[in-house]
């Protein structure tokens, strides 16, 4: 029946069809559910399914029940999903999880959100119009193009979509991507795809001549790096920085958002797409990204049915899809935990960004703006500019 009511909604909301969803929501049974998913909800024993033996001598270890002990007395703890771990630890539970959902993650993801991430994501790339909008004027030099880093984006989601608005959009044939992930697993499905496409091989503009200029480098590249220690990525080398539906599984935010500000020249842009939090009323951002309205909803309402398909019905998904809940489960519940547009934006102002739109006290804290809502607040597009002048760089 709660499939059969989720599905409704994809029709015109009546006011009778509200009405009855606001009964339902008021039963006790479901209540008493959802404070004990929140507020109540002990750690789950996540026994993730076994790997190759090759996959298991390469990738991280994970193994994890209530019982274990998680920190010792003096070492610095995390969230990992609602349980609290050592950040020593959350790196390979994480890991674990994406080695486990790589080969079904985007398939989950359309069955997840009902397709909508792709309206999302769509949405994402052309608000920052990646690209150099190229002229057909001779005795032009052509442009270098951006360089542009997508952290987390193992499968290339983000990274095929940015290429092709920059080449079909700008004409842009010398835009570079480089997608950096931690898991090789992710990498591994992100470079799969990457064989179907034109960008795995160096492309050669059409209007420029190959006898008097250098091979160009590949549009597409991918590289095993951790979000918080980008080593092998040059200060101020970055035109764009994207991150989408990934910040959320990092053991330290603040110390990924110093290094995006470090790898971003002066003037690069930060851009990341995240789960966030329902909104009282809704915003013009959400026309068009959805086939129905959600006006008629009140935000408790609203708040409540996503959240009885978060936790009811995506975990339920991911077992008999992928035959794994567990993970699913932790995916839910890091989505829950995720800081709010006002946090997570103070905390994009606390890296040195400047925030687009975004005022706020000089510290930082009560930041109102910087920010774009989806979906009534569901997901987000938080965005950060390096200064000009005045970096911490400098």
């Amino acid at each position: 029946m709660a499939s059969n009511s989720v599905l409704c909604l994809t029709r015109p909301l009546r006011s009778s069809f509200v009405n009855r969803w606001l009964k339902v929501l008021s039963s006790r049974r479901i209540a008493t559910c959802l404070q004990y998913q929140q507020s109540q909800h002990r750690p789950l024993q996540r026994r993730l399914k076994s790997t190759t033996a090759t996959s298991s001598s390469s990738s991280p270890s994970y193994s994890a029940s209530p019982s274990s002990p998680s920190a010792t007395a003096n070492e610095a703890t995390t969230h990992f999903g609602y349980e609290t771990v050592a950040e020593s630890l959350k790196e390979s539970r994480v890991g674990a999880v994406f080695t486990s959902v790589a080969s079904s993650y985007d398939t989950m993801n359309d069955l997840m959100s009902l397709g909508v991430h792709r309206l999302w994501k769509d949405h994402f790339v052309r608000s920052l119009n990646p690209g150099v909008k190229q002229f057909s004027q001779q005795n032009q030099p052509a442009s270098k193009g951006w360089n542009i880093l997508d952290v987390a984006g193992g499968t290339g989601d983000i990274a095929f979509r940015l290429l092709d608005h920059a080449t079909l959009v700008n004409d842009d044939h010398a835009t570079r991507v480089t997608v950096a992930d931690i898991n090789p697993d992710m990498l591994a499905a992100g470079r799969s795809r990457a064989l179907s496409s034109s960008y795995h091989t160096a492309e050669q503009p059409p209007s420029t001549p190959t006898s008097s200029t250098p091979d160009p480098l590949p549009r597409l590249d991918f590289l095993e790096a951790n979000a918080e220690n980008l080593s092998t990525i040059p200060t101020a080398s970055i035109d764009l920085y994207t991150v989408a539906f990934g910040i959320r599984n990092f053991t330290s935010k603040s110390a990924a958002l110093r290094e995006a500000y470090r790898v971003l020249k002066p003037g690069g842009v930060f851009a990341c797409l995240e789960f966030s939090k329902v909104l009282s009323s809704s915003t013009s951002s959400e026309k068009g990204l959805l086939p129905f309205s959600m006006n008629d909803l009140p935000s408790k309402a609203l708040d409540a049915i996503y959240k009885r398909w978060s936790f009811g019905a995506i975990p339920l998904i991911g077992q008999l899809v992928a035959g794994d809940r567990d993970s699913y489960q932790y995916l839910v519940e890091s989505i829950d935990r995720f800081p709010s547009q006002a946090e997570f934006a103070a905390m994009i102002a606390e890296a040195g960004f400047m925030l687009p739109g975004g005022e706020g006290d000089e510290d930082g804290s009560h930041v109102n703006g910087g920010w774009e809502d989806l979906t009534r607040g569901i997901a987000a597009i938080h965005k950060g500019v390096k200064p000009v002048r005045g970096s911490k760089d400098e």
